[in-house]
């Protein structure tokens, strides 16, 4: 992935910050995905057939989108919400729709 893809910081933090129990499970979530990733380089490396190679990067793409949504979803209801009821509502929705329509890309 080019620097050029990457957002830049935002350096704005969570309005509830995670839980352990949260990032833990984001964590493992995406060591999991790592992991699969590790795979798929290993199937290139033996040459394994396509379409075997394409199910497993089929596979990652929806695992990362779960992870995504999830994030997603947190966000509205915290970090949105508490935007809306703290009169920030139209620069929080503005936000999220950016990032949805990047997400969806």
């Amino acid at each position: 992935m080019t620097d050029e893809l990457l957002p830049e910081n935002s350096g704005k933090k969570p309005v509830k910050p995670r839980t352990n129990d949260e990032k833990q499970a984001i964590t493992n979530r995406l060591k999991r995905i790592e992991g699969q990733v590790r795979g798929i380089q290993k199937m290139v490396e033996e040459d394994r057939y396509c379409v075997d190679i394409l199910v497993q990067i089929s596979a990652i793409n929806k695992a990362l989108n779960k992870v995504g949504y999830n994030l997603m979803e947190r966000h509205t209801h915290h970090c949105v919400k508490g935007a809306i009821q703290n009169g920030d509502g139209d620069e929080a929705i503005e936000e999220l729709m950016k990032v949805v329509q990047q997400f969806s890309k």
